[in-house]
């Protein structure tokens, strides 16, 4: 598996933002009535769950975090609803109660698996400034204990006003923690210094006055300049069957496929993606693996009907058809780089030491056995960068591999030693190494320090690049030689 999930129990985020009760009422539609033009709907169940900033709170709990929720909720019947949910779901919750509002409660009325229509209780009015500051008192008593803060904005009074949001995001860069924002709204000033924002395209295109959502250059080029505009550290643009984009700071954009199979219900899944987002880079992830992982858990929820959470099982499910799909075999060894790059993520979240090594490792032999053990002792994970076959034949002639990429990839994935075999197809490692980031760099004694593909990026970021000896009197050349003598020796005896 590319990704420990068991890691999400270390995890503690704090969530703050509008919390809502979402209640369905499940029916039949199979007349017209006869008052008016719309169908009559036979109630058959009903059905209440978490909303908003709650229901964010209920996917990191089904992924295994530990959360708190900061929020306003009413001190009416629905309010009472929504605190039970709460309980029940084992999520510690910080309510600030206020009997001058009626706690947001959005109902659907389905039938057939389908949403007939929604029927909205809400106040958006602005907070009095005693209850904002009531708010900040609450995150900056509980920010301390969170490895990251979501700032859940669903347009619904808390950040009603910039005040409560600029002050928020002020606390978590002071710590040095992390904090990701589901946007609302034109004014995106208020998310200012963000480490993450996560619209969707509809948002995105609210925030340029024009729609985007058809043209994927029109919506890179837009993430871009708002990640510049805003100082956002990272944006993450949520596009539908388009799938996602990616952009870190003045980085080239990163198109992330869809990965449902079928779509039913999009109701609570930008929340399973800011989530899982979240959750993923306070496990150890890049935000760019993270958002890779944020992907997937979105294939999974919009398969469901109505608000539901993702739980760590079905994510671990996914993740191994996503692991299968871009390349890793069933050893759990041999990996396409995305699946490469997201289980060397996973290693070092654990604090494993990670090395790297490379080679064509055509006709396995002694001397290749002797390096891969001696890489291997040097750090916690070993990581062999493969050439293709087309790489080997450029690199060696057109005689060569003697054996295929796969065959090779398997041989690897069989040594105890290996951890993980990445097949690249350019004439060297260097664009692999750049993306796994190893933290130490292994070559064979026979080169030069200063020879070494890949030395200059290592050690950049303070990795190291190490030479080991070599057994003498190996290699794949003097192989195939002694093998063609033996073979031509023999033949000639024959034939004499």
């Amino acid at each position: 598996m590319s990704f420990d999930i068991s890691l999400f129990n270390r995890v503690n985020i704090l969530v703050v933002g509008d919390v809502m009760l979402d209640r369905y009422l499940w029916g039949d539609a199979r007349r017209i009535s006869p008052e008016a033009p719309v169908p009559v709907v036979n109630i058959t169940e009903r059905s209440e769950v978490l909303g908003g900033a709650g229901n964010v709170a209920a996917n990191l709990s089904g992924l295994g975090c530990q959360t708190l929720v900061i929020g306003i909720c009413g001190q009416d019947e629905n309010g009472g609803k929504l605190a039970q949910i709460f309980k029940n779901k084992g999520i510690r919750t910080c309510l600030v109660l206020d009997d001058t509002r009626q706690t947001i409660t959005k109902t659907r009325v389905m039938a057939k698996n389908q949403q007939l229509f929604r029927l909205d209780e809400e106040d958006i009015t602005i907070l009095p400034p005693a209850t904002e500051k009531e708010l900040l008192s609450a995150v900056k008593t509980h920010i301390k204990d969170y490895h990251a803060v979501i700032i859940s904005d669903y347009g619904k009074g808390i950040f009603q006003t910039p005040f409560v949001c600029r002050k928020m995001i002020e606390l978590c860069r002071e710590r040095n923690i992390p904090v990701f924002v589901d946007p609302k709204g034109k004014d995106w000033e208020r998310y200012e210094g963000a480490s993450c924002v996560t619209p969707n395209l509809s948002e995105l295109s609210l925030i340029r006055a024009s729609d985007i959502s058809s043209d994927t250059a029109k919506i890179e080029k837009a993430a871009q300049e708002i990640c510049e505009t805003y100082c956002f550290d990272n944006l993450l643009v949520t596009m539908g069957a388009k799938g996602m984009c990616f952009v870190e700071n003045k980085k080239p954009p990163l198109i992330i496929t869809a990965r449902a199979k079928e779509v039913f219900d999009v109701s609570g899944a930008g929340d399973t993606v800011i989530a899982t987002l979240a959750a993923g880079v306070s496990a150890g992830l890049s935000f760019r693996s993270a958002a890779s992982l944020a992907n997937t858990a979105a294939g999974v929820v919009v398969g469901k009907i109505g608000t539901q959470p993702i739980i760590r099982s079905e994510l671990a499910s996914a993740l191994r058809q996503t692991d299968a799909e871009n390349g890793l075999n069933a050893s759990g060894k041999t990996a396409a780089m995305d699946a490469a790059i997201l289980q060397v993520q996973a290693w070092r979240a654990k604090g494993e030491k990670i090395v790297f090594t490379n080679g064509c490792y055509d006709l396995l032999h002694p001397g290749h056995i002797d390096l891969l053990h001696k890489s291997r002792a040097l750090g916690d994970r070993l990581v062999v960068g493969l050439n293709t076959d087309a790489s080997v034949r450029r690199l060696k002639g057109e005689k060569r591999p003697i054996l295929n990429e796969n065959d090779r990839s398997a041989i690897l994935s069989a040594l105890s030693c290996v951890d993980l075999v990445v097949l690249f197809d350019e004439d060297t490692p260097l664009r692999l190494i750049k993306a796994l980031r190893p933290d130490i760099l292994v070559k064979g004694a026979d080169y030069r320090l200063e020879d070494v593909v890949g030395r200059d990026v290592v050690e950049s970021y303070g990795g190291k690049v190490m030479l080991v000896t070599l057994l003498e009197g190996y290699s794949t050349t003097g192989i195939v030689n002694r093998l063609l003598s033996a073979y031509d020796k023999k033949t000639s005896d024959t034939a004499s």
